[in-house]
């Protein structure tokens, strides 16, 4: 995409030649920021994602999280528009031009169904899961790993077709740990990059020899489905109460009774659950259950999400 970029005037910038004009700021986070700019070329909106690189690694992190992007060319997930590096003075800036969803994430819908007293349908949450599964497939079929699924990572289109984001913490699907230091460094690189509350039981303490897979974005699926079922991961709430969440993790699952689920989707979100990861399904497995569900949950709601 280039590294062209430069300031022409108070409130726009030139990525790849084309200006955008700055709106206002959408969030922010440790270490990076992100703005809705409007392209002046097309009138479209975009989300852009300034990341601020102190070092070298920072640099190379962002370039990673940009070529991932590039790899996919997916409806369920978020591809990128434009990117390049910015220098300022000894430090640079990262910037990911990214399209914007004005109907924002999925854990802005779930709490927006809160606040109501409501939550999704089990239709919906079908719909979704099966979205959420495609983008995922997409993923571990490059050999690659997401490693941070949560709600606030998947943004929702206008027609409620779920797109995973933030792709910085990926890496490849299969990991062999071979030693206490290697083992050390992948539980340490886990605690930076993959939220505690959705993280997989086998990273909060890596064996000296072990196989890390992909499953670990299953047990990460299950909290993103457990939250569409109640309106709420299932250990939000030990980490808030600053309770241990590696301690929790080791044990299954408790699912609260609730009349709105079929016997069939909570089955599955035990399958999602399954403390040990070899015994944990991979997405294509899934997939072809979530399939079969679809045409009960069609016959039961009609509504979009």
């Amino acid at each position: 995409m280039g590294h062209a970029l430069c300031i022409c005037s108070r409130g726009t910038v030139t990525i790849d030649h084309k200006r955008y004009l700055f709106i206002h700021k959408l969030g922010e986070g440790g270490f990076s920021f992100v703005d809705l700019v409007e392209g002046l070329h097309d009138g479209q909106f975009y989300a852009l994602k300034r990341i601020l690189c102190h070092e070298q690694q920072d640099r190379e992190e962002a370039q990673r999280e940009a070529d991932m992007h590039r790899l996919f060319h997916h409806p369920n997930i978020l591809h990128l528009v434009a990117y390049c590096l910015r220098e300022r003075g000894t430090k640079h800036e990262a910037w990911l031009l990214l399209p914007f969803f004005k109907r924002g994430t999925l854990w802005n819908e779930i709490e927006k169904l809160k606040d109501k007293g409501n939550f999704l349908t089990e239709e919906q949450i079908i719909q979704l899961l099966l979205g959420i599964c495609r983008g995922l497939e997409a993923i571990h079929t490059k050999g690659y790993a997401h490693r941070d699924l949560k709600p606030t990572n998947i943004l929702l289109g206008d027609e409620g077709q779920p797109v995973l984001m933030d792709l910085g913490s990926m890496n490849q699907a299969c990991i062999r740990v071979e030693g206490s230091r290697q083992a050390l460094a992948l539980q340490d690189w886990a605690a930076q990059r993959c939220t505690i509350s959705y993280r997989a039981p086998e990273l909060f303490s890596v064996q000296s020899h072990c196989v890390i897979d992909e499953r670990t974005d299953v047990w990460s699926l299950g909290c993103v489905l457990y939250a569409m079922m109640f309106g709420e991961g299932p250990y939000d709430m030990v980490f808030q109460k600053g309770d241990s969440v590696a301690l929790a993790v080791q044990n299954q699952l408790s699912i609260p009774q609730s009349p709105r689920h079929s016997l069939a989707l909570r089955q599955l979100l035990t399958s999602m659950m399954t403390v040990d990861p070899q015994q944990r399904p991979h997405i294509p497995l899934l997939l072809s259950q979530l399939e079969v569900l679809q045409p009960s949950a069609r016959d039961e709601h009609t509504t979009h999400i």
